[in-house]
């Protein structure tokens, strides 16, 4: 009888939803001086290892929206490999849990010089609401050292460009110093 009831009331009363948001051409905009800052920073293709330290999966969500069509990474040259021996970058996630803090170092041992971390997520920046425990090494920054933090719970895609992007320039001034002191 009661389902009756609820069933009559969604046939009533429809298809309830908001309408869709307005696009914004100021984010646009941002979005394509990133993706050029991005493109000519690199100046060539960017490999990236992402590790998963034991976080929500909030994090890899907006991972793989910067994967999609929308943001189209790949199209910046940025890519994404799975063995640690072919990358640039590692982007790390969540606390690092106490059975993934050998994991995490031996990857970054095994990734070759010069190599970036990117901590990202309030989790593996600042040990989020896990800080350090029986389970929980807490931040990224107490088992491998760190040169890039992107802070947010998740971080927006935008912000995890721009800390690639950050990366990027590291390598880019570390290359140009090599030269330099090749040089002399």
């Amino acid at each position: 009888m009661a389902t009756h009831l609820i069933l009559q009331k969604i046939f009533k009363t429809g298809i309830v939803s908001e309408p869709p948001p307005q696009a914004d051409p100021a984010l646009r905009t941002r979005e394509q001086d990133l993706h050029a800052e991005i493109l000519r920073v690199f100046g060539q293709a960017v490999t990236i290892r992402h590790i998963d330290a034991g976080s929500c999966n909030g994090c890899e969500l907006e991972i793989h929206a910067i994967n999609g069509p929308h943001y189209n990474i790949e199209g910046m040259g940025v890519k994404f490999a799975a063995s640690p021996r072919h990358v640039d970058v590692l982007l790390v996630t969540g606390p690092v849990s106490r059975n993934l803090e050998v994991a995490l170092k031996r990857t970054y041992d095994a990734t070759p010089e010069p190599k970036w971390v990117i901590a990202m997520g309030d989790c593996g920046c600042t040990g989020g609401i896990f800080g350090e425990s029986y389970a929980s090494c807490g931040r990224i920054a107490n088992v491998i050292p760190v040169d890039v933090v992107v802070a947010g719970c998740p971080p927006a895609p935008l912000e995890i460009l721009r800390g690639i992007l950050t990366a990027a320039q590291e390598a880019k001034q570390a290359a140009v110093k090599a030269r330099n002191r090749d040089a002399e």
